[in-house]
């Protein structure tokens, strides 16, 4: 049985590996990340590659910037996502 640190990261790569499934999905946050982060789309792809097949450990800001970048808006309530009028 894998460290407790090493079976998180297993888990956040299962996750990862789904969300960027999707044909071209890779491409778009590789391109998102270039303009955030500078760089090129391609640098960004091959980095991403890297990571999802287990060849470089991401780091703590890869996951942050990963998980925001492809975590899927919740359904927020009509009644929550408007305020209250206060007139």
């Amino acid at each position: 049985m894998p460290p407790p640190e090493r079976r998180h990261l297993a888990q956040w790569l299962r996750r990862a590996r789904k969300q960027l499934a999707p044909s071209g999905r890779l491409s778009e946050v590789a391109l998102l990340l270039s303009r955030k982060d500078g760089g090129s789309p391609e640098w960004h792809a091959e980095r991403l590659r890297a990571i999802l097949e287990g060849h470089v450990v991401p780091t703590l800001d890869e996951v942050t910037a990963l998980d925001s970048l492809v975590a899927r808006p919740r359904n927020i309530p009509a009644s929550v996502a408007e305020p209250p009028s206060l007139f």
